[in-house]
């Protein structure tokens, strides 16, 4: 199962450019909000470079790199958690994500678009013809405010969620049962700091709380790339108020550049020594969903890239290769990826005794190749 990022924004800021660019599928791309409806679902290759050498070493028939998926959702606008403009299906669409790539206008408006006031009051359900308005929208780029419209949304909606619980987690309470206590203990303590303007990502909570509240899906602690889309003419430098904010989780492309650089071919890429700036972006998502790589060999027939959360133990890792690695493992045997390649050979890594054997509780390391015992 790949881990999946919502592509979140305002309307017209570039979501389904930066979708297209991505995963190289034709989607509805127009000037004037909820072209999308529903969401555009595609998955993306993880770019790793040490999969391709790992693969030189072994000259498997097949390479199979890891992915993730990417889901275009439609803009959200203000009151979007009342329901406005969609909003209700939209932020459930960034609730099943694990995360979030925000992008945000960095680019002046020369075309015309829908108002904020008109996209409230006309946006009603998604079988409501869109009616292309001539009114004027943000001519001058304001990223602040943008972002902030975003937060506030997120945050009121991680508000209804929590107010929606507390009535019935304070009756179950009363029975005296723990754990039932501590989740409403630990929700209460969400809903001051989110009345305070934190989000649940700010908070420092206990690995136990963090247990407690999972099942909630809450918006706000989900992590955030931010992506600022910019023209091909300006430049944009995000100023300190910015940086502190995005907590320098961003990145900052033309969009419309970018689209069109994917729908190069790869020899036309290697002719004109030009390299997606977009892998950044994916390298970055994956970072922030704290998945790292393994590689596995299979005999020699393929070699590929599987992603697992960091602090995996080497069973759990084994799953993700078949079901039944976690309960019948044995033990497994490592190598580091850049051993391996140095030493040119699995068979020569192990005639120098530099593939070591490990067991159950051995913690699973960025870029480690594994044979997997059963």
């Amino acid at each position: 199962m790949s881990f999946s990022i919502g592509i979140v924004g305002l309307p017209n800021v570039g979501k389904s450019t930066l979708f297209k660019a991505l995963t190289k599928q034709n989607v509805a791309i127009a000037p004037y909000p909820f072209t999308t409806i529903n969401p555009n679902i595609g998955k993306v290759f993880v770019p790793d470079e040490r999969l391709e050498k790992v693969a030189k070493i072994i000259q498997p028939e097949k390479i199979t790199p890891t992915t993730i998926e990417f889901i275009d959702i439609a803009g959200l606008v203000k009151g979007a958690h009342k329901g406005e403009g969609l909003g209700n299906q939209f932020l459930a669409q960034i609730r099943n994500c694990d995360a979030i790539a925000e992008v945000i206008k960095a680019f002046s408006t020369a075309n015309k678009n829908l108002s904020e006031a008109t996209l409230s009051t006309t946006i009603k359900n998604k079988n409501e013809e869109t009616e292309k308005l001539q009114y004027q929208l943000w001519e001058a780029p304001n990223p602040k405010r943008d972002l902030e419209i975003v937060e506030i949304e997120l945050a009121m909606k991680d508000l209804e969620t929590i107010d929606k619980i507390l009535n019935k987690l304070e009756k179950e309470a009363k029975s005296g049962e723990k754990e039932k206590i501590k989740k409403l203990d630990v929700l209460k303590k969400i809903r001051e700091n989110l009345d305070q303007g934190k989000k649940v990502s700010d908070m420092q909570l206990n690995e136990e709380e963090n247990i407690l509240i999972k099942e909630f899906q809450f918006l706000t602690k989900k992590p955030i790339v931010y992506l600022f889309n910019i023209s091909k003419s300006n430049g944009f430098d995000i100023n300190e108020e910015l940086k502190t904010k995005v907590n320098s989780q961003y990145l900052t492309t033309n969009l419309k550049l970018e689209e069109e650089i994917s729908e190069l071919s790869e020899k036309e890429m290697e002719e004109l020594k030009m390299k997606p700036f977009l892998d950044q972006l994916i390298l970055k998502c994956y970072n922030i969903l704290n998945l790292i790589t393994f590689f596995t060999i299979a005999g020699g027939k393929e070699v590929r890239a599987w992603q697992v959360l960091r602090g995996a133990l080497a069973p759990e890792a084994g799953s993700k290769v078949h079901s039944d690695f976690e309960e019948k493992f044995i033990r497994a045997e490592v190598i580091d990826w850049q051993k391996l390649v140095q030493l040119d050979s699995w068979k020569k890594a192990r005639e120098l005794g530099q593939i070591k054997t490990v067991g159950r509780d051995y913690i699973v390391q960025d870029g480690d190749v594994i044979e997997f015992k059963i």
